[in-house]
């Protein structure tokens, strides 16, 4: 028969061991989560440096355009579909059409519209991609609220327009593409409280 002093050691043990382990569990989760949000943090940044190293497009300048207007190719459309996120930055982001019609090297414009729905002042970065990925090759933008960092006070309500063209050498298996945007607050970034009223809708 066991003793009942050490059966009381033993689980006094036990308990000891599951601690431990639970603590051990716990730290990684709270690392894993650091790291996840620095990870979101430093995506901008990243971002940037790979299309540096790689000779990728940067998303702060415009696309290369040849001569603008001189082959449209009129007997082609290619729909143009809009999706846009915004992640752990309290702004409100949508386009004000939910697609486009267009011919291949004609120049087309789209507005977006983004409102600030926090009670502070905030400084966010839209990061484009694509579908299919094959398709950003050919969508070249001119000018794009990507371009540049966005600064929108409280309640701060705000159209932007991106002036794009499709190249006609889009191959003709791609009938539709969605460009996507998604904005993500630029840490660090200081934002000094504006004096002008915000513009509300």
């Amino acid at each position: 028969m066991s003793n009942p002093a050490s059966l009381a050691v033993s689980g006094l043990a036990l308990g000891g061991a599951r601690k431990a382990l639970n603590r051990q569990v716990l730290i990684r989760l709270l690392v894993v989560t650091v790291l996840m949000f620095g990870f979101g943090f430093a995506l901008i940044p990243f971002y940037e440096k790979i299309c540096q190293v790689t000779g990728l497009r940067s998303i702060l300048q415009a696309d290369h355009v040849g001569p603008i207007n001189t082959q449209v190719d009129v007997t082609r459309s290619v729909g143009i579909e809009f999706d846009t996120n915004s992640r752990a930055i309290g702004w409100g982001f949508r386009a004000l059409a939910g697609g486009l019609s267009v011919h291949p090297g004609e120049v087309q414009q789209a507005v977006f519209e983004v409102r600030n729905d926090s009670a502070r002042a905030v400084t966010g970065q839209a990061i484009p991609s694509y579908g299919p990925a094959l398709a950003a090759q050919y969508f070249k933008k001119i000018e794009c609220f990507c371009f540049t960092q966005q600064t929108l006070q409280p309640g701060e309500v705000r159209q932007m327009p991106v002036v794009f063209v499709v190249d006609p050498e889009l191959p003709k298996s791609i009938a539709t593409i969605t460009l996507s945007f998604t904005f993500f607050e630029v840490e660090g970034a200081r934002v000094l409280p504006s004096t002008q009223p915000a513009n509300r809708s």
